[in-house]
């Protein structure tokens, strides 16, 4: 059998390991049972990949989606791994299986729902196992922001083959959540290995939401390259999209309420696409392993950080660099603290209500967003990045406390029950039929703020109501949070921040990688061999090794080989097509 090194450069065309990814490998390698906490791009999938092939066995991977574990059998096919799902969508099952009780599988794909049944379990205990790697692990943990009661079950399998290394895979999970991974898969506390979580190539910005349509098309004009649009109903997902199929790029929806077809086509579009921009609810994107994702945006607020993390994290898979832009919204956490009253188990809402002001946190900082989102999984990031909006452009922070004051009383003297518009016109003393009828002239409140705080009440408010000191009712009435009492007494200060002033232009990853002719030449030889095969482009070559090419110009297939993720069975395949490209230019 190959060793680790050997099958990373004959497989898969790498010379080193990146991270800490040779770390979990020798793990797996000892048959120690290991959680590796890994950002994603970082690899995570060839931590078991190496094992299934240098191990004695096949590799048994436990993951959550069935076009997830496609998306990986297709890609570890094209590089020469023996792979295959056992899922409901595929009519291959029983040839699926004879090949795995032959031995003839390197990876076998399986979802928890079918791995924790007892006639899963009879199989596998028949069949020499290289690990078990259990992808999406944060689904163990009642404190992951994800949890499935179906991950909790796999206890049972991995406890009756205690010999055969288990790894756990998750790009997402806290201090929490890390712990009861641990205890729920029995791994000791030496077999966690932390990665980090910083994604450096991602630019991260936040701004309240100040017409959105034409926000995200100036988002989606700057940033060429395939983009998720997440938007917060299935509504708002086909409106974005005919909105943004005006800015002449292909646009896609996609929802649980689609006919199935239809949701597959348009995934399956996405995929294959170059610039597409996919309109979406969060049920799309875990099941995407798409490398080259160049920005996601969030229409509205996502339900924490842990989520946010996460779906942000489709972006840049490959390393290049993307974008993740959020526009909110005051509303979304007065619906965001109403879900979670309504919809949320009594014994999970105090975690939920943590995790939503963090994410307020998040939103209203004046710092650095990435530090933020470091210090969140428990991490001691420099205070500043230099790669999100308030790092490229410090915006300045007003002391709002009086008019923050002044708003939290008037909700409070006209009883709770009105919304910011009638607030303001209170505070600024407008006569109006509805303020006379009830009597709202007469109060101590009416007209007591100047022009300047005036001004601070809608950005005020939206900030009382992500640090919940304001609460928003289903009719838009506000009444107080838990953290009202302390600004109303003085005791605690409100800064807001003022938006940076609009740019001309936002560096994109156009202008990180400018317009070359031979790496469109490349692209174009990639995307006909592509359509060949029925597959996407990036399972062929990554952006980056067309890039490595076009740069070196190799001019023979031995040096070809030599180019970062160009593999023995890549190379045979398509080396002669794209020599032939670079001889073409010279």
């Amino acid at each position: 059998m190959p060793t680790p090194h050997e099958a990373l450069h004959t497989t898969f065309g790498y010379s080193d390991f990146r991270g800490r990814q040779a770390e979990v490998i020798d793990r797996v390698m000892a048959g120690a049972h290991t959680l590796a906490v890994m950002p994603t791009g970082a690899g995570k999938s060839l931590t078991y990949q190496i094992p299934a092939l240098c191990r004695p066995g096949t590799g048994l991977v436990i993951s959550p989606l069935i076009a997830l574990m496609h998306d990986q059998v297709r890609s570890a096919t094209a590089v020469g791994i023996r792979a295959a799902a056992l899922t409901s969508a595929d009519d291959n099952r029983d040839e699926t299986l004879a090949r795995f009780r032959a031995g003839e599988l390197d990876l076998l794909y399986a979802a928890p729902e079918r791995a924790s049944t007892e006639g899963f379990r009879r199989l596998i205990d028949r069949v020499p196992l290289a690990l078990i790697a259990i992808d999406e692990a944060h689904c163990v943990s009642e404190w992951g922001h994800d949890f499935r009661p179906d991950y909790r079950l796999l206890r049972g399998l991995v406890e009756a083959h205690p010999e055969i290394p288990r790894l756990a895979l998750t790009a997402t999970a806290d201090r929490h959540t890390r712990a009861d991974i641990l205890a729920q898969l029995d791994i000791p506390d030496e077999g966690l290995i932390l990665a980090g979580f910083d994604r450096p190539n991602i630019r991260y910005a936040i701004s309240p939401r100040d017409g959105l349509p034409q926000q995200l098309k100036a988002l989606v004009r700057d940033n060429p390259g395939p983009g998720i649009v997440y938007a917060t109903s299935r509504d708002a997902t086909e409106r974005l999209a005919a909105t943004l199929a005006e800015a002449g790029r292909p646009t896609r929806a996609y929802h649980a309420g689609l006919d199935p077809a239809v949701r597959a086509r348009n995934q399956q579009a996405f995929v294959a696409s170059e610039d597409m921009v996919m309109c979406a609810t969060i049920a799309f994107g875990m099941g995407i392993d798409k490398p080259d994702v160049r920005f996601v945006a969030h229409a509205g607020l996502p339900k924490s950080i842990e989520a946010y993390y996460q779906e942000t994290g489709r972006a840049g898979r490959d390393g290049d660099p993307a974008v993740a832009h959020l526009f909110w919204g005051a509303d979304d956490f007065s619906r965001a603290r109403r879900r979670i009253a309504d919809e949320v188990g009594a014994d999970r809402q105090e975690g939920e209500r943590q995790r939503l002001n963090a994410l307020g946190g998040l939103v209203e900082t004046a710092g650095c967003r990435r530090a933020v989102l470091l210090r969140h999984f428990g991490e001691e990031p420099a205070e500043r990045c230099g790669n999100c909006d308030n790092c490229l452009a410090p915006p300045a922070s007003i002391d709002a406390t009086e008019a923050a004051r002044k708003l939290l009383s008037a909700a409070f003297r006209t009883e709770m029950r009105f919304g910011i518009t009638h607030l303001a016109d209170v505070l600024a003393g407008k006569v109006s039929d509805k303020i006379r009828q009830f009597g709202h002239d007469r109060l101590s409140v009416f007209g007591i703020a100047d022009a300047a705080e005036l001004k601070l009440i809608k950005p005020v408010a939206r900030a009382l109501l992500a640090r919940d000191a304001l609460r928003a009712d289903e009719f838009g009435g506000l009444s107080f949070g838990p953290a009202a009492r302390g600004i109303l007494k003085g005791e605690v200060p409100v800064a807001i921040v003022k938006p940076p002033p609009a740019r001309e232009r936002k560096r994109g990853s156009d202008e990180e990688h400018p317009h070359d002719p031979l790496f469109e030449a490349l692209r174009a030889t990639r995307r006909e061999i592509a359509k060949e095969a029925g597959v996407p482009p990036y399972v062929v070559f990554h952006d980056a090794t067309l890039r490595e090419m076009a740069a070196f110009r190799p001019r023979s297939l031995h040096a070809l080989g030599q180019i970062s993720g160009v593999g023995a069975r890549k190379l045979d395949a398509y080396g002669d097509a794209f020599l032939a490209a670079l001889r073409a230019h010279g």
